[in-house]
């Protein structure tokens, strides 16, 4: 499958949202259903990721397909970790918020994106999403220590030196 990545529109919105109940549906089905809840990530967040151009679709002929987030610089997330560290500080690529409908390669997508424009990329996820996890470890990402989110939530954290 031939994908492609662009910066998500206001008008990509319905569909978004579909790929992230989607994801929900999945993750709550895998074991993981505390990590994004019922609402999460909420409209207003994504609203404002378009905005920025932070928010990407990755589509193909047929339509989008997945969804995530990504950034260059310092994350305020990433500002402290616990029970580790990173492997290395230096500027660094983030990917948040990503999400399919089920097709497969979007995750090897957004890396893919990511390295192409930073050496250096983290990301996290909840410790009960063990799908993400295999498939992180499966992209070449270490796991690091533990981070905490804005609510105070606690993730692991994830590198990739490229």
């Amino acid at each position: 499958m031939v994908y492609t990545v662009r910066k998500a529109e206001q008008t990509d919105l319905p569909r978004i949202l579909e790929i992230y109940a989607s994801a929900r549906h999945f993750m709550a089905q895998t074991g993981n259903p505390n990590q994004w809840g019922t609402t999460h990530p909420p409209r207003q967040q994504l609203e404002q990721d378009i905005r920025q151009g932070d928010l990407l679709v990755v589509e193909d002929d047929q339509g989008i397909h997945g969804v995530f987030f990504f950034s260059l610089g310092e994350d305020p997330t990433y500002g402290q970790i616990d029970d580790g560290q990173w492997h290395a500080q230096r500027p660094y690529g983030t990917i948040h918020r990503i999400a399919s409908d089920g097709s497969g390669g979007i995750l090897g997508t957004a890396v893919a994106y990511g390295k192409a424009r930073s050496d250096y990329l983290r990301i996290d996820t909840h410790e009960d999403n063990h799908v993400m996890q295999h498939a992180l470890g499966k992209q070449g990402f270490r796991r690091c220590g533990t981070i905490h989110i804005a609510d105070g939530s606690p993730r692991i954290a994830y590198d990739l030196l490229v």
